[in-house]
């Protein structure tokens, strides 16, 4: 292998040897987002400010709960990586590790009660 040029050693490579597959995967969920955000607040808002009748009226139907769901999966999935991204520059060692943990657990567990929350108003 010592006689690849550094080229070839590098490409498609970053630092850590999957920097463009990470970033192609933060601008797919970016997109995601751009599109799902003003869907999400259309949803809510129309969904809010009735009486709680109308409210599990409304989200009964299945269009603006997975909507809801979407937006609430995508957009706390990239808050995940953008915060393990902010941890990696700014905190090193057996710390660094533990707050990735911690905050990939956090991030799935408001993954997993906001969905509990749409299930049982869906329903």
């Amino acid at each position: 292998m010592r006689y690849l040029t550094d080229r070839k050693r590098a490409q498609g490579m970053g630092a850590g040897g999957s920097g463009t597959q990470g970033h192609w995967r933060m601008m797919v969920r970016s997109m995601i987002m751009v599109v799902l955000v003003p869907l999400f607040l259309i949803a809510l808002g129309k969904g809010i400010g009735g009486s709680y009748q109308e409210v599990l009226a409304y989200f009964s139907r299945p269009i603006p709960v997975i909507i809801v769901a979407l937006a609430l999966i995508v957009g706390l999935i990239q808050l995940m990586h953008e915060a393990q991204e902010a941890i990696e520059d700014y905190v090193h060692g057996v710390a660094e590790k533990l707050t990735i943990v911690a905050t990939q657990a956090f991030c799935y567990t408001l993954i997993a009660a906001s969905l509990l929350a749409l299930i049982k108003l869906a329903l």
